[in-house]
C-alpha cells in the first residue's frame, strides 16, 4: 500500500506547527506593517512647518536683487557677512550664503549654517539655483525661457510593446520594490524549507527512527511524502505573503503615497512567483535528501547544505549590477542555472521584461534537474539511509548511483 499520503500529512502538520515556520510566515508582513506605521508617525512628527523658510544672502556682485520668493523659501538680502552672521546666530534666518564678487567666473557660492549636515537639502539647492538663474537671465531672454531654464526637463518614459502599442506594465523604481522584497522572502523560504527536510531526514537517520520507517514504506515513498509535505507547507507560507501584498500596498500608498501609489506588478509575477517557489523548493529538497542520506549526523549535513544553499541568496548580493544591466548574458545564464533561477528571475521581473523563451528554458531545466535529482536521491536513500557512523567517499557514492 502506498504510504506517501501518510508521510505527507505528518510532515505538513508537523512543519506548520514549528515556531520557526510560524515566525517566518507572519513576522515579515508584520514588520512591513510596523514600518508603514512608524513611517507615518515619524513623518508626522518631523514634517517641516508650512510657513516659508527665510534664508539670507550677501550679494557682492550687485546684480542679484529680484526673484527672492522661491516656493516656500524666501531669500533675505544682507549688506555684509557680519550682518548675516548676526541674524543667523539670533535665529532670524535659517542659513545664509555669500555670492562673491568673482562668482561669474568661478561659479562658487559660500553657504553658512549652524548645524552639521551630510548634504544641502534639495529644496534649498533648487531655490538658490533658481534665484541665481533668474537674476542672471532677467532682461536677456523671455520669462518663459527663464522658467524652462529653472526646470529644463520633465522626462516621461513610456514602454511600448513589440507591435508599437503602449505596454500595460511600465517601468520605474517603484515597480522593483515588491519583486525585491518578495525575492528576499523567497530565498529565505527556499533555504528554511529545504533545511527542514535535511534536518528531518538526518535526525531520523541518526536516532535510527529510519529503520522503523523503512520497514513500512519504500525510500521513494518516504522521500516523496516528505518533499510534498514540506513543499505544501512552504506553498502555504508563500500564499500568505502573496495574499497580503495588495493590503500592504494599499496601506503603504495611503500612508507613504508618492511613488508607492504608482506600483504596478507584472501580470505574470504572482503566478511565476508560485511556480518558481515550487520548482526551487523541489530542487533544493532533493539535493537536501541526498546530502542527508550520505551524512553520518545532522551537524555534517547542515555543513554541506550551507554550500549549495548559497546560490539561492547570491543574486541579492549583486542587485546593484543587476539593476544596471538586467538583460546581460551573465544574468540570462544564471536565470537558467537551477540553483539561482528562482530568486534571480523574480528580481529581473521587477526590473525588466523577461522573454518567454528564457522563462521556458529556465523552467524546463529546473524540471529536468528535479526529476533527475529525485531518482539519484532515492538511490542514495536506499544505499545509505541505514548506514551509521561513517561517511562514504566519492567513489562509493558514484558506484552506488550507477548501480542503483
Amino acid at each position: 500500500m502506498n504510504k506517501t499520503h501518510l508521510i505527507f500529512r505528518h510532515e505538513f502538520w508537523h512543519t506548520i506547527k514549528r515556531t520557526g515556520f510560524v515566525v517566518l510566515t507572519l513576522v515579515p508582513p508584520l514588520v512591513i506593517l510596523l514600518g508603514i506605521g512608524v513611517y507615518d508617525v515619524i513623518s508626522g512628527i518631523t514634517k517641516p512647518p508650512a510657513e516659508a523658510t527665510e534664508i539670507g544672502y550677501v550679494d557682492e556682485v550687485g546684480i542679484f536683487g529680484r526673484f527672492t520668493s522661491q516656493e516656500e523659501i524666501t531669500l533675505v538680502p544682507f549688506d555684509s557677512g557680519e550682518a548675516a552672521t548676526e541674524a543667523l546666530v539670533s535665529e532670524d534666518i535659517k542659513e545664509y550664503f555669500v555670492i562673491p564678487s568673482d562668482f561669474i567666473s568661478t561659479g562658487t557660492i559660500d553657504r553658512y549654517i549652524t548645524q552639521r549636515e551630510l548634504a544641502p537639502p534639495a529644496a534649498t539647492t533648487a531655490a538658490i539655483e533658481n534665484f541665481i538663474d533668474s537674476n542672471l537671465l532677467e532682461g536677456k531672454v523671455p520669462e518663459t525661457v527663464i522658467t524652462r531654464v529653472e526646470a529644463p526637463l520633465n522626462l516621461d518614459t513610456t514602454t511600448l510593446t513589440a507591435t508599437g502599442e503602449v505596454a500595460k506594465q511600465q517601468g520605474g523604481m517603484a515597480n522593483f520594490i515588491v519583486p525585491g522584497v518578495f525575492s528576499v522572502l523567497l530565498a529565505l523560504a527556499l533555504i528554511f524549507n529545504s533545511t527542514y527536510l535535511l534536518r528531518s531526514l538526518s535526525e531520523e537517520k541518526e536516532t535510527r527512527m529510519m529503520e522503523i520507517l523503512l520497514s513500512s514504506v519504500s525510500p521513494r515513498q518516504l522521500l516523496a511524502g516528505k518533499v510534498l509535505g514540506l513543499g505544501a507547507a512552504g506553498l502555504l507560507q508563500v500564499g500568505v505573503w502573496v495574499s497580503l501584498i495588495p493590503l500592504l500596498l494599499n496601506l503603504a500608498s495611503s500612508s507613504i503615497g508618492g511613488f508607492i501609489s504608482t506600483i504596478q506588478l507584472p501580470a505574470n509575477f504572482l503566478i511565476l512567483g508560485i511556480v518558481y517557489f515550487i520548482l526551487g523548493y523541489a530542487i533544493f529538497a532533493v539535493v537536501s535528501a541526498g546530502v542527508a542520506a550520505i551524512s553520518p549526523n545532522v551537524r555534517e549535513a547542515q555543513g554541506i547544505a550551507s554550500i549549495y544553499t548559497v546560490p539561492a541568496v547570491a543574486p541579492l548580493w549583486f542587485m546593484s549590477l543587476l539593476l544596471l544591466a538586467p538583460n546581460s548574458p551573465v544574468w540570462v545564464a544564471f536565470s537558467i542555472f537551477p540553483f539561482t533561477a528562482p530568486v534571480l528571475v523574480m528580481l529581473r521581473l521587477g526590473v525588466t521584461g523577461v522573454p518567454a523563451w528564457q522563462l521556458a528554458i529556465s523552467i524546463a531545466v529546473l524540471v529536468a534537474c528535479i526529476i533527475g535529482g529525485l531518482v539519484l536521491a532515492s538511490r542514495l536513500l536506499r544505499a545509505y539511509m541505514l548506514m551509521y557512523g561513517k561517511r562514504p567517499n566519492l567513489g562509493e557514492i558514484v558506484r552506488n548511483l550507477r548501480n542503483g
